[in-house]
């Protein structure tokens, strides 16, 4: 037993300090060195999911307004909302009917019509029956007429280079599908691009902003790296139009960014010059729930996403799990010691409680504190260095908030978080529909959310 819990412990700890060590600069690819020049623009394509967003919409489409780009296009698919949500894109865009061609490769739900924007001629609005996002997502594919395809949730915000960024590195023709790097909206300043906040968030939000930092600059810079990104966020996604094309669009699931990833991973399996990308200088702002019950709902859809796709592309995994990083990490490392790892750490501390009391308080303290210090506390003054390292500074106001937020997620959080991975992932096998999060419905200043002020943008 003793030897068991050694090599177990070992093998939990490897894969925290390999990323620890990959994400510094030491380890840079050429991808990320490397500046193209680009002599033109790549027509872009924004899809937006929404279903009943009349929370958040009217900040959506005030950020579409001023990106400093030119050859773009912005699909808003109305995927069946009960609420206001398709009476305030008409509101504020002043819709018509329009005839838009559309593919007719993917499936999706009837679409009741197409609108285009008086106002602002490159935004569109999809009508269709309610189908789920993965649903809308094909639907937005299918009139897309760019050859990028970039998606975002509808309380996704870009910075202002964002898409200039997408359009220098799919320069290279073997770039298929890219994700970007996702903060916070409610830590978002008037200066996007090198501020962050934590001025009136809640210590929940504080928390979570923390879990990205580390998600974005640590573990997923590390994993870009290495070839293995599982998850391009449904926050910020970018792919050739043709490839998911190739793969057949999205599947209706619990977890459709997972699920979208994985497949362009598998076309990847069969045309090894291709490769996906995580750009750090593509920077975009998304709203994060504010409530323990949102919260709740949102961790454990993601748990269920991951379980969904675990077992969905099971013979992939399988098959190449030795061959392709992708697969390694996420069966060795997201399963075996992300999930597996949960069960067996509290599976032994409960059986030790009920045989040893002295020994599970004692050894709890000492093994659990270790790694306490030795790498979750760590992890999160790396993330906060590697932020800084990007370009991101935060308020010196905020220096307190951070101290006190860096302590409550080393103490507290982790607990909440082995808490959704272990619900989440026996909850999968019993009932795989998920809620949708609620929008705090709070209007943010986004005169400068792209970077810029909206005057200058429009002119």
């Amino acid at each position: 037993m003793e030897l068991f819990l050694i090599i177990f412990f070992c093998f939990c700890l490897f894969f925290p300090i390999l990323h620890l060590f990959h994400c510094l600069p030491w380890f840079q690819n050429e991808e990320e060195l490397v500046k193209k020049e680009t002599k033109s623009e790549k027509g872009i394509s924004i899809i937006i999911p929404s279903y009943n967003e009349a929370g958040i919409i009217e900040t959506s489409v005030s950020s579409m307004k001023v990106l400093d780009y030119t050859n773009y296009e912005v699909i808003y698919i109305n995927d069946g909302s009960t609420d206001e949500t398709f009476d305030l894109l008409h509101n504020d865009l002043n819709l018509k009917k329009c005839l838009k061609s559309h593919l007719g490769k993917l499936p999706h739900k009837e679409v009741e019509g197409v609108y285009q924007s008086t106002l602002y001629p490159n935004i569109y609005v999809v009508n269709k029956h309610n189908g789920g996002k993965a649903d809308a997502l094909n639907a937005g594919i299918e009139y897309a007429s760019k050859e990028l395809v970039v998606t975002f949730d509808a309380d996704t915000v870009l910075t202002r280079p964002a898409l200039h960024v997408i359009n220098e590195k799919f320069v290279d023709p073997n770039v298929i599908a890219a994700g970007g790097m996702v903060h916070v909206l409610q830590t978002k300043t008037a200066n996007p691009l090198k501020k962050l906040s934590l001025a009136g968030t809640k210590m929940l939000v504080r928390v979570q902003m923390l879990d990205f930092l580390k998600a974005f600059y640590v573990t997923k810079l590390s994993l870009a790296r290495f070839q293995a990104l599982a998850i391009i966020s449904g926050a910020f996604g970018i792919f050739s139009k043709q490839a998911l094309i190739d793969v057949g669009g999205y599947r209706s699931s619990v977890g459709e960014d997972i699920d979208i990833t994985l497949k362009i991973h598998r076309l990847i399996a069969r045309e090894k010059h291709k490769k996906v990308l995580l750009l750090t200088e593509a920077i975009s702002y998304t709203e994060l729930p504010e409530t323990w019950r949102d919260l709740f709902k949102q961790r454990i859809r993601w748990q269920k996403s991951y379980m969904d796709c675990l077992v969905h592309f099971r013979f992939f995994f399988l098959r190449t799990v030795m061959t392709k990083a992708v697969s390694f990490f996420y069966i060795i490392e997201s399963f075996f010691v992300g999930i597996l790892a949960a069960y067996i750490t509290a599976g032994f501390f409960v059986a030790n409680a009920l045989m040893n009391m002295a020994f599970v308080v004692i050894g709890f303290i000492v093994i659990y504190l270790s790694y306490i210090f030795l790498f979750n506390f760590i992890y999160n003054l790396l993330a906060l260095r590697q932020v800084k390292r990007y370009g991101f500074t935060f308020e010196k106001e905020d220096r307190i908030r951070l101290f006190n937020t860096v302590v409550y997620d080393v103490f507290i959080h982790r607990f909440i978080t082995m808490y959704f991975v272990m619900y989440g992932s026996i909850a999968y096998f019993f009932n795989r529909e998920w809620k949708k999060v609620a929008r705090t419905g709070r209007k943010y200043d986004l005169d400068t959310a792209a970077g810029m002020p909206a005057d200058k943008a429009l002119k």
